[in-house]
């Protein structure tokens, strides 16, 4: 049974999540403050974490952040804030996904199976079956079978999505691929959200990997095109 950890300080909206998940057969856990949402992910396992963005004591953002650099755990932030800047900016703290008040409880559930279901595919080990043991891209290291990346030997923490999407560029090295090709192969038909995504991450890719990120050299924009790995 998988658990969800929701965080929302709504006590109406966060019963209503509730009982919805739990209507599918997940197992809930709520909390309504910041600092008790941060001290149970990082105390206890928890299969997907659904997050208020206005929080008392800590917001959403600042709470997304400390979870991601300690636990990798698909993260969907629900706010009622619309703007595109907001949304943005909780993709590239590491949230996963984006729901916006007032929503469809189904919608949600939906989303929320998506992401576990796709989460699971990707740590399941089945699909590095045939794969190389190694990609290395100048001084950056790739281990494909155990989800790790080194750069300069020492080692990068990526978030299951990111590593995904910097594996399959550099599997396919010197190819341009649009945001498109990028999200429709990484996140999925099922998933509920747009090409932006890409961009985001690609960001936070560059920020880990290349020396320069504001000059990037291992993943190039092509301007009007999409992104394109070099094989240096």
């Amino acid at each position: 049974m998988s658990r969800i950890l929701i965080v929302e300080d709504d006590q109406e909206i966060a019963m209503l999540e509730r009982d919805y998940l739990e209507i599918e057969g997940f197992e809930t856990v709520l909390v309504a403050d910041g600092e008790e949402a941060v001290a149970a992910a990082l105390g206890e396992r928890y299969d997907l974490i659904l997050l208020d963005l206005m929080l008392p004591g800590c917001n959403g953002y600042e709470i997304c952040r400390r979870i991601r650099d300690k636990v990798d755990v698909p993260i969907l932030m629900v706010t009622a804030r619309t703007e595109s800047v907001d949304k943005i900016r909780g993709l590239g703290l590491g949230a996963d996904d984006y729901i916006a008040k007032p929503f469809d409880p189904a919608e949600l559930v939906a989303r929320v199976k998506a992401h576990l279901s796709r989460y699971a595919r990707l740590t399941s080990g089945g699909e590095s079956r045939g794969e190389p043991d190694r990609i290395t891209v100048g001084d950056v290291e790739i281990l494909p079978r155990s989800w790790k990346v080194y750069k300069a030997g020492r080692e990068l923490r990526l978030p299951n999505r990111e590593f995904t999407l910097l594996k399959y560029l550099a599997e396919n090295a010197n190819i341009v691929f649009s945001k498109e090709q990028l999200f429709e192969t990484i996140w999925g038909y099922d998933y509920v959200g747009d090409s932006a995504t890409v961009t985001v991450h690609i960001g936070r890719i560059r920020e880990k990997i290349e020396d320069d990120p504001a000059h990037p050299k291992i993943i190039e924009t092509v301007w009007g095109a999409g992104y394109r790995l070099n094989k240096l």
